[in-house]
C-alpha cells in the first residue's frame, strides 16, 4: 500500500538568515526538489524574491503563520502556505503546505465573483434610496420611478446569475471526484450484471462449479463497490442553458426600460452623462428582448468604465430589415491591433484606467455571443484617446419569427402527416409549428373558419385542432357541421380553447377538450396515437459504457421495445430529437456531462420535453441530487441492481403514467414489480 506521505503536500525544511537551506524532509525533496545547501530564495518565482525575504524576516522575529509563497518545483511555479518560526538555535523552521493545482484560480473567481456580487449589492441600496426620493415629485418624477423599478427587477435577476454562477465556481473539485467515483464503479457494476447474467442461466445453464466460480467473483465485486462507497465522497454540478424567447416590442419601450435599469450605474461624483436617443416613433422589433437588453446593458456598463468624463450616447436606426444599435462614449478609445482582442474571453487591455475597472473579461465576448445568437453582429469603431463606437445590427424579425409569416405558403409534403390548426393568434400557430414540425407533422394554419372550409376541400388532414373563439367569431357552428358532413366527421377534432366548455364540444363531436395553454406532450401523444397507431415503443439508452448499454440490450431481448442507443449526452439528445422515443433509460454521470445537463437539453426543446426519463446509474445520490432527480424524472435504479424484471417494469410504469398507447408489457407475460412513483429510486 502507498505510504500516506507520498501523497502528502505537506513538507518541513529549516533555513539560516539568509534562506540558506540546512536540512529537508523527504516531502520538502519530493514537491520541491529542495536539498541542503540549497537557497530558498533561487527557488522563488520571479518577482517574489523579496516575499520570501520578509518571510524568513518576520519568522525570526515571531512566529508567523499562513504566509503565502510562490515557488519553482522542477521548473513548474507552484504555490505554498507557510508557517514559521525561529528555532533554539537561531535557524528558521518553516513548515509549509503546497496549493492543489488550480486552486488560486478558483479562488480568484470566487474573489472576482464575490465583488461583483458586492458591487450589485451596493447599486441596489443605491437605487432604493434613489426611489425614496423620487416618489416626492410630480408626473415626470412618476415615470421616472417607473423607469428605476424596472431596473430593480432586472438588476436583481442579474444578481441571482452571479450567485449562480458563484455556486458552480465552487463546485469544481466535486466534479473532478465525481467523475473519478465514475470511472471505478463503472466496470464493477459491469461485472456484476455480466454475473448477474450468468448466474441467471439467460445464455445457458452452468456448471455447478462454474457457478460456484462466478457466485466468488459476484461477491468480491460486491465488496470492491461497497469500498469504493465508503472511501470516495461524491458530488455533482448542474449547469443550464437558456432557449429565445422571442416577442413583439417597440425600440421605444426598451429604451425606457434601460434608463432606469442603467441608472444606478451612474456615480455622482462621475462627470458621465448617459443619453438615450429617441428612437423612430414606428421602430418594432421581433425578437429576444431580454438578450437584446442584456446586450446593451455590458456596452453601456463598459464604456462608464473607461469614460472618465463626458458623454455616452445610445442610439438606434432602421437600415433596411435591420436595426442598428450604436453606444457611442468619449471615453479612452481602443487601439485598432486591440479589436479584436476585446471580444476575446479573459481580454483585456493594459492601461490605468483597466487596473481601476476590474472585471472578468467577459463582458464583450458575452455580447457578441448573444448578437450571433440573435443573428446579428457587434463590431467596434475607435481610436484611442477619442472615445468608443460599438455597433449592434439586428434583423428586425428573428428569423425563427419570419418562418411564420411563409408557414401558409409551405406546400405539403406527403410524406407527413398534415395538422390543420385553426388558430387566430400568430404566436400560437408559431408554437404548434415549432413542436408539431419537429415531431413530424406538417402544420396547415387556418385564421378564420373560411379558411379552414377552403382548406378542407383539398387536404385530409390527419386531425384538426380547433380554438372555439376567433377574432370576429366562434367556432361551434363549424364544429358542428365538420361532424355532421359525412366527408369530415371522421376527422379527429381536439378543442384547444380557453372557454371551459368541454360538454358542449363533446356534444358537437369533439374527440378531446383542453384548455389552454395546451400541454405539448399530451398534443404529440394524442396525435401520434392518431396518425401511426399500433408502433412498438422505442426505449432510448444513454450510457457511455458499452458493457451498460450491452446488459440493458441483453435485458429487453425478446421484449416488445425497439431499443435505441447513444454514448454520450449530446448524442442521446440528438438521438431523442430525431427517433422521438416514448421512454429513456439515463445514466446519472456521463463522460462529457451528467444526468442534470441531459436533462436541461431535453426540458428546453418540445419534441423532448415529455419523454419520460429513468435514471440508471452507479452514482450514489445525495438527498439533494434525488430530490432534483424526483422533479424531473419517472423512477432511479441502482445499476447493481438491475434486472430484465426491474428494468421493464420501470419502463412499463413510465410508458403508463405518460399515457403513451397500450400497457405493451400485458403481452410479454412478464411479472413486473409494483410502480415506484415519480422519482422513486429502487436502491
Amino acid at each position: 500500500m502507498t505510504d500516506w506521505q507520498d501523497e502528502s503536500r505537506e513538507l518541513a525544511l529549516t533555513c539560516d538568515a539568509g534562506g540558506s537551506i540546512l536540512w529537508a524532509d523527504a516531502r520538502a525533496k519530493r514537491i520541491l526538489g529542495a536539498r541542503p545547501g540549497d537557497s530558498l530564495l533561487a527557488l522563488a518565482v520571479d518577482g517574489t524574491s523579496e516575499k520570501v525575504r520578509a518571510l524568513l524576516a518576520r519568522a525570526l522575529a515571531a512566529p508567523v503563520r499562513d504566509w503565502e509563497v510562490a515557488l519553482r518545483a522542477f521548473a513548474k511555479p507552484i504555490t505554498l502556505a507557510f508557517a514559521g518560526k525561529c528555532g533554539p538555535s537561531g535557524e528558521i523552521e518553516l513548515h509549509g503546505c503546497a496549493f492543489p493545482d488550480g486552486y488560486g484560480r478558483a479562488v480568484q473567481q470566487v474573489s472576482e465573483a464575490l465583488e461583483e456580487v458586492v458591487a450589485l449589492n451596493r447599486e441596489l441600496s443605491r437605487k432604493k434610496k434613489e426611489l425614496a426620493a423620487k416618489n416626492q415629485q410630480l408626473v415626470d418624477a412618476y415615470r421616472e420611478l417607473d423607469e428605476s423599478n424596472r431596473g430593480v427587477r432586472s438588476l436583481h435577476a442579474e444578481l441571482e446569475e452571479k450567485a449562480d454562477t458563484l455556486r458552480r465556481a465552487a463546485d469544481v473539485k466535486s466534479r473532478v471526484v465525481a467523475n473519478v467515483s465514475h470511472e471505478f464503479r463503472t466496470p464493477l457494476h459491469t461485472i456484476l450484471g455480466l454475473s448477474k447474467l450468468l448466474l441467471d442461466a439467460g445464455d445457458g445453464p452452468l456448471s455447478d462449479e462454474q457457478r460456484k466460480q462466478v457466485r466468488f467473483i459476484r461477491t468480491s465485486a460486491e465488496e470492491l463497490s461497497q469500498m469504493v462507497n465508503d472511501l470516495l465522497d461524491l458530488s455533482k454540478a448542474e449547469s443550464g442553458r437558456g432557449a429565445l424567447r422571442i416577442d413583439r416590442f417597440e425600440a421605444r419601450d426598451l429604451f425606457a426600460s434601460l434608463r432606469g435599469m442603467l441608472r444606478p450605474l451612474l456615480d455622482e461624483q462621475q462627470p458621465v452623462v448617459l443619453e438615450f436617443a429617441a428612437p423612430p416613433a414606428d421602430l418594432v422589433l421581433e425578437t429576444d428582448q431580454g438578450k437584446l437588453a442584456q446586450i446593451l446593458r455590458n456596452l453601456v456598463s463598459n464604456a462608464l468604465k473607461f469614460t472618465e468624463r463626458g458623454v455616452i450616447t445610445v442610439s438606434v436606426e432602421c437600415a433596411g430589415q435591420s436595426a442598428r444599435f450604436r453606444v457611442r462614449d468619449t471615453g479612452i478609445g481602443i487601439a485598432e491591433e486591440d479589436f479584436e482582442r476585446i471580444f476575446e474571453e479573459f481580454g483585456q487591455v493594459d492601461g490605468p484606467l483597466q487596473l481601476k475597472a476590474r472585471g472578468t473579461g467577459l463582458g464583450l465576448p458575452l455580447s457578441r455571443k448573444l448578437a450571433e445568437l440573435l443573428c446579428g453582429s457587434l463590431t467596434v469603431q475607435s481610436r484611442r484617446g477619442e472615445g468608443s463606437t460599438f455597433l449592434l445590427e439586428l434583423p428586425l424579425a428573428h428569423p425563427e419569427a419570419s418562418e411564420l409569416a411563409q408557414l401558409a405558403k409551405r406546400p405539403l409534403d406527403p410524406a407527413r402527416d398534415q395538422v390543420l390548426v385553426v388558430e387566430d393568434d400568430r404566436k400560437t400557430i408559431f408554437v404548434y409549428e415549432r413542436f408539431l414540425s419537429l415531431a413530424g407533422f406538417q402544420v396547415i394554419p387556418a385564421r378564420h373558419v373560411e379558411d379552414a372550409r377552403k382548406l378542407l376541400e383539398t387536404v385530409r388532414p390527419a386531425a384538426i385542432v380547433l380554438d372555439i373563439m376567433l377574432e370576429g367569431e366562434s367556432t361551434w357552428d363549424f364544429l358542428g357541421k365538420l361532424k355532421a358532413d359525412p366527408k369530415t366527421r371522421d376527422i379527429p377534432v381536439l378543442v384547444v380553447t380557453v372557454t371551459n366548455k368541454e360538454q358542449k364540444a363533446r356534444a358537437l363531436g369533439a374527440d378531446e377538450f383542453w384548455l389552454k395553454p395546451v400541454d405539448q406532450g399530451r398534443l404529440l401523444r394524442k396525435l401520434r396515437s392518431l396518425a401511426k397507431p399500433g408502433v412498438a415503443a422505442k426505449v432510448l439508452v444513454i450510457d457511455d459504457d458499452e458493457r451498460a448499454r450491452y446488459l440493458v440490450g441483453k435485458f429487453l431481448d425478446d421484449s416488445p421495445y425497439e431499443v435505441l442507443q447513444a454514448e454520450t449526452g449530446p448524442a442521446g439528445v440528438r438521438v431523442a430529437q430525431e427517433r422521438a422515443p416514448d421512454v429513456i433509460l439515463l445514466d446519472f454521470l456521463l463522460e462529457d456531462m451528467t444526468a442534470f445537463d441531459v436533462l436541461d437539453e431535453l426540458k428546453a426543446d418540445p419534441r423532448t420535453r415529455n419523454i419520460p426519463v429513468v435514471i440508471v446509474t452507479s452514482h450514489t445520490l445525495d438527498s439533494v441530487d434525488v430530490e432534483r432527480l424526483a422533479s424531473q424524472t419517472e423512477a432511479i435504479v441502482s445499476k447493481d441492481k438491475l434486472s430484465r424484471e426491474l428494468a421493464m417494469s420501470r419502463i412499463r410504469d413510465a410508458l403508463r403514467k405518460a399515457g403513451v398507447g397500450p400497457d405493451a408489457m400485458n403481452s410479454s407475460g412478464v411479472q413486473g414489480g409494483a410502480a415506484t412513483g415519480n422519482g422513486a429510486a429502487d436502491a
